[in-house]
């Protein structure tokens, strides 16, 4: 997470150190001093989404084709140049980083309450000063760039370890990111992603040796200077002292710079003068008030020493945290066989949050874009907890004859402190017969057993009765029939405009290209849309879980949010809906989407029947222009929605993006009120 205005004092008070570098050039004398390798820059991903992410709409929970086709040609800018990227997320967060990261959740919760605020008063998204990453970003972004054919590794620590460490042991031309850790690693040269200017593949490279010169200090120095001036291990609360002192005694006083920058260089000159050895530091332990830790300042100096490197601040001998901190914590399961692969999938992307919970039983998830005032529709964390309960209990029920242990949860919503996790107790779904175990869902073959993945998956959303109708359907259309099912259960005020407006969003997503949603105007944002996207796509990181729990009976590129969802697309639809518009200009003037629309509406409506979920029309009109009159809804419209549940003019031959479609000279009516009308999808 790098140190507190390191950045900015390196750019304004040390300029020698910030070089703009040719990317293309670096990469033609890589292959010339070392022919038998390709020139590779690491990313760190996490410091990088907020860049990749130019799409103008960011609160309407994402404009994910967009952002698609932004990741695909930031791959080709590099491709051309001959450059191998590498993409490295964070897998975990490290218990030494979780007071840090609980201090963020809590303030990004306030710059959250900012935006709804702002969207109600104006009805408009901010400006991009107040911009937030879309819900979940980063975990799909994850899935993106593995799909577009690059090496992505989801790390068994925090990132900027794993990243400097790949850096210099394979060699890299460079890393490239934005997090001012870089600067301290001895590793390879540090590309900042913030200056980059794609076309050119120009941008900054900061120089330690140059910042060493200028702060009088040798690059050993740099891991003490980190901590003394505060970092993710030593608080910067602890230090106040210590900079006051070293502001007192400090000749580089300078008035123009801002205290901060005055601070780094009074640290600098007093470390510069500190002999470098363990007794040194051992000294400095004892002169800051570290409390009953006084092993802070050794954990935190000691965090930046890459494999294989030594420090004369840490002696030799002594046993490393950082081994340490990789052991493997198998406590919660104790098949080697189901471990050794979640682990192997966790590192290659291509799992979603199980190994963290067969690893330490812990799991986290950040902010997301939620109205806290809004009370009709509960934090994410909840709506989707009893689906992850049934998960937690597949995982670590399966072949156990004890007590289920509990999972820790660190999930951010209104009303939790974070002071500490959540215990969640596993609940076992319901399943005829048991629930498989994990052996059975990720080892064994054979039709029965994706029988028994898809079920099992569908059992933690409460829709395994559903299983023929939805395996009828194309994937991505039955998992996000699966989620929104299940999110109508659990929210008893979403209506009948909610689910016309999320079954509008799939149909006419469909065949839009990444221009012609780009190219879509909103005259206002509506702010509980903004809300109900974020859950929505939220969900869709649920489904990912599930998925990864029972052996994968989707391809995880099924269920990814550019498939299924755009937010612009949602906000227009929802209000279309609201409105009490015509079902014709709900679904674009398209009269082919008229069946498939009732298909899909009939199928969700059936699965919240059987659970006893009646779902009533709530129309909120238009509540954004004053005196505009809501309109009736068209006759056709009032008719195919006048019940709580239409039966469904469906089957497995004919139905809504079938997988396996018929001729439409092969269809016959099935009572529907309006025969006239089988519209039915092209291909």
């Amino acid at each position: 997470m790098g140190i507190k205005g390191l950045q900015g004092f390196v750019a304004r008070v040390c300029p020698d150190a910030c070089r703009t570098v040719d990317l293309r050039e670096m990469a033609e004398k890589h292959r010339i001093d070392h022919p038998d390798s390709p020139p590779v820059i690491v990313v760190d991903a996490m410091s990088c989404v907020r860049y990749w992410y130019t799409p103008e709409s960011w609160v309407s929970g994402g404009q994910w084709r967009e952002y698609l086709a932004n990741l695909e040609d930031f791959i080709k800018a590099f491709m051309a140049a001959g450059i191998k990227l590498v993409f490295y997320f964070d897998g975990v967060v490290e218990e030494k980083k979780r007071d840090e990261w609980i201090k963020r959740r809590l303030q990004n919760r306030k710059e959250i309450a900012r935006i709804f605020q702002f969207i109600k008063t104006h009805r408009k998204q901010p400006g991009r000063g107040m911009f937030v990453v879309p819900s979940a970003l980063p975990t799909f972004t994850r899935f993106a760039l593995k799909s577009l054919g690059q090496k992505t590794v989801c790390t068994l620590q925090e990132a900027d370890f794993e990243v400097a460490a790949y850096g210099l042991q394979q060699n890299c031309i460079g890393i490239l990111g934005q997090d001012s850790d870089y600067l301290i690693y001895n590793t390879c040269p540090y590309f900042s992603i913030e200056k980059l200017c794609l076309d050119r593949l120009v941008t900054v490279m900061y120089s330690r040796e140059d910042l060493c010169h200028a702060l009088g200090l040798s690059l050993t120095h740099l891991p003490l200077f980190a901590c003394l001036l505060g970092n993710d291990v030593v608080p910067e609360s602890l230090l106040e002292g210590f900079w006051h002192k070293c502001l007192v005694t400090s000749p580089h006083k300078n008035n123009s710079y801002n205290r901060r920058a005055n601070v780094l260089l009074a640290v600098a000159h007093y470390i510069s003068k500190v002999p470098c050895s363990y007794n040194s530091l051992k000294h400095l332990e004892e002169m800051l008030p570290l409390g009953s830790d006084k092993t802070l300042l050794y954990r935190g100096v000691e965090s930046y020493l890459l494999p294989g490197q030594q420090s004369p601040w840490i002696p030799p001998n002594l046993t490393s945290c950082q081994m340490l901190s990789l052991q493997e914590q198998t406590d919660m399961c104790q098949d080697k066989e189901i471990f050794r692969l979640a682990k192997e999938q966790h590192i290659q992307s291509e799992n979603y949050a199980i190994f963290n919970i067969l690893s330490n039983g812990e799991i986290e998830c950040s902010n997301s874009l939620e109205d806290d005032c809004d009370t009709e529709i509960p934090g994410q964390a909840l709506i989707y907890r009893p689906a992850r309960q049934h998960i937690y209990s597949v995982l670590l029920e399966s072949g156990t004859g004890g007590t289920c242990p509990l999972v820790k949860e660190w999930f951010v919503y209104f009303g939790n402190p974070l002071q500490q996790p959540e215990l969640i107790q596993p609940i076992k779904p319901s399943i005829p017969g048991g629930t498989p175990n994990l052996k059975t869902l990720w080892f064994a073959k054979g039709p029965d057993v994706e029988k028994q993945r898809y079920s099992t998956f569908l059992a933690c959303f409460h829709l395994q009765e559903g299983m023929e109708l939805l395996q009828a359907l194309e994937a991505p259309v039955a998992a996000f029939c699966c989620l929104l099912a299940y999110l109508i259960m659990q929210v008893s005020s979403l209506s009948l405009e909610d689910l016309h407006a999320f079954v509008a969003l799939i149909l006419c997503l469909r065949g839009k290209s990444a221009a012609q949603l780009a190219g879509l105007q909103l005259a206002q944002v509506d702010s509980r849309a903004v809300h109900l996207g974020a859950v929505f796509v939220r969900g869709l990181t649920t489904l990912l879980m599930a998925n990864s729990a029972c052996g994968f009976p989707f391809r995880m590129d099924d269920l990814m949010p550019w498939e299924v969802f755009d937010g612009k697309l949602f906000q227009e639809k929802y209000q279309q809906s609201h409105r009490g518009c015509s079902l014709e200009e709900l679904l674009e003037g398209n009269d082919s989407l008229y069946t498939p629309f009732q298909n899909l509406k009939s199928l969700i409506c059936k699965a919240c029947m059987a659970k006893k979920r009646k779902i009533q029309s709530r129309p909120r009109g238009n509540g954004f222009i004053p005196g505009t009159q809501q309109r009736e809804f068209n006759p056709r419209f009032q008719q195919a929605h006048r019940s709580y549940f239409v039966p469904p003019y469906y089957n497995q031959t004919r139905g809504y993006l079938s997988r396996n479609p018929q001729p439409q000279g092969r269809q016959h009516g099935m009572g529907h009120p309006d025969r006239r009308r089988r519209f039915h999808l092209p291909p």
